[in-house]
């Protein structure tokens, strides 16, 4: 068992934190960071880099390569430590729309009407979006996912955008964990979403001041948004320094882009200025063999979801020949509508099963790659996702000391190969103890799930 003195660090963690005005007046959430060693681990991991027993020491929120002085120790005895997990595509509004009848199984047309009606009838409102994104986030939290980027698509009229984007921004932070609030579009007008963009960016930074807190921006794809949009969202971002991030190839926007313009997805994309360094593409199902080397000789990189797309039967990713071609490929669970479940680990799991069938099979190392370093390298966020020198204090230890671990030769691969439903005892983020023993130690977990149940159960009356 993996054990050790941690409450004062969980304590530390409620305790120490609160809004703070920067000198241009923003406001972020500044958790405060903590020093904690983490000792005794029977592996460590990071990407790039061997798997070892290393310790580790975060100092200031930030890994070190020495402890703070009288640092709090994390004993991880029987544990496996990585670095925690990167969600890069995800839709937390979603989370209260799970498995609902006429979006299993179904066309993606179809299941976008299905969708679109059921946010109609329950109303997208900032209590609405905030009880869905708490859920979300605890759902990751527990599941090893310290940060989760939240491509937000839906912006009813009337709704004061920023609203909702603070809706979501401060359920994570009140959380523990780090948000990309993408500030997405779905056939809205260009200069109405560039401009809440632009506050967006104005009211956060590009990047927070403590890590975070991200705004990034996204059209939802070529399938929903015309050329406008992607212009005047690029034109924001390059004045902020945004990431920018759109989806492209799931089954409609395929065949929507090929009856309106006469194109595919990717070469509408390259045509709109979106083929770039610091664009990063979800999805890319049946990319073909020319779109993958137009996209590596572009250096977009990309976001697998098959938990998504696979389930959904919208298509697969091959990214193991994208990653043969040098082609950074991160991981996104996308939202509850399709997946019906924020596990990281499971949907890496399941892209490296899913490679069996691809002409190139991935590893669980690259698996694990895409789930930590590679989903941070596409959000511009080189930081996150590694336990190197100066990265972002933040890991998960899973304990392989029980019968799903018994009898497997290399611990690493046994994080996916091993024990499907797996989630870490503790999570770390900034050296703050965010999930002691495997429960979340910033709110209760059952008082999350109770709230975002009874909205939805007075507004379904």
């Amino acid at each position: 068992m993996c054990e050790g003195p941690l409450e004062a660090i969980w304590l530390e963690a409620v305790t120490d934190s609160g809004w703070r005005t920067a000198d241009n007046g923003s406001r972020w959430y500044g958790a405060s960071v903590a020093d904690l060693t983490i000792r005794g681990a029977a592996l460590t991991w990071t990407p790039g880099g061997e798997a070892n027993g290393r310790d580790l020491a975060i100092v200031d929120g930030v890994f070190a390569d020495q402890p703070a002085p009288e640092s709090p120790v994390l004993d991880v005895t029987g544990c496996a430590v990585i670095p925690g997990l990167v969600n890069a595509h995800h839709h937390l509004l979603q989370s209260a729309f799970r498995t609902l009848p006429g979006t299993r199984n179904v066309a993606m047309s179809e299941w976008l009407g299905v969708m679109a009606a059921a946010y109609r009838s329950v109303g997208v409102d900032p209590d609405l979006t905030r009880a869905a994104a708490r859920v979300g986030i605890v759902e990751g939290l527990l599941a090893g996912v310290t940060t989760v980027a939240d491509h937000h698509l839906t912006w009813p009229e009337g709704v004061d955008p920023l609203e909702l984007a603070d809706a979501t921004i401060s359920a994570a932070l009140e959380l523990g964990g780090r948000v990309v609030f993408v500030r997405g579009t779905a056939g809205d007008a260009a200069t109405p979403a560039a401009t809440s963009t632009a506050a967006m960016a104005q009211r956060w930074g590009a990047v927070s001041a403590d890590g975070m807190v991200q705004i990034a921006t996204g059209p939802a794809g070529v399938h929903s948004d015309e050329e406008a949009t992607f212009m005047e969202l690029g034109e924001v971002a390059a004045e902020f320094g945004l990431a920018r991030r759109t989806q492209a190839n799931e089954q409609v926007d395929v065949v929507r882009a090929a009856a309106k313009y006469g194109a595919r997805p990717i070469g509408l994309l390259d045509r709109w200025g979106w083929l770039e360094p610091g664009v990063t593409v979800a999805h890319l199902c049946e990319i073909t063999e020319d779109e993958r080397a137009l996209v590596a000789e572009r250096g977009v990189a990309a976001t697998h979801a098959p938990g998504c797309d696979v389930a959904m039967g919208w298509g697969v990713a091959e990214v193991g020949e994208m990653l043969a071609l040098g082609i950074e490929v991160g991981l996104g669970t996308s939202g509850g509508g399709s997946n019906d479940a924020g596990h990281l680990l499971a949907d890496a799991r399941l892209a490296m099963q899913v490679s069996g069938l691809t002409k190139v099979a991935i590893t669980a190392q690259q698996a694990l790659t895409m789930a930590t370093a590679g989903s941070a390298s596409g959000l511009g966020r080189p930081e996150l996702g590694n336990l190197g020198l100066g990265s972002a204090g933040d890991l998960i230890a899973y304990d392989i000391t029980g019968p799903a671990d018994a009898g497997v030769n290399d611990p690493l691969a046994g994080l996916l190969w091993a024990d499907p439903g797996r989630k870490p005892r503790h999570v770390v983020v900034a050296g703050q103890g965010i999930v002691k023993d495997w429960e979340l130690t910033t709110e209760d977990a059952e008082d999350v799930a109770a709230i975002l149940t009874e909205l939805l159960a007075d507004r379904r009356s």
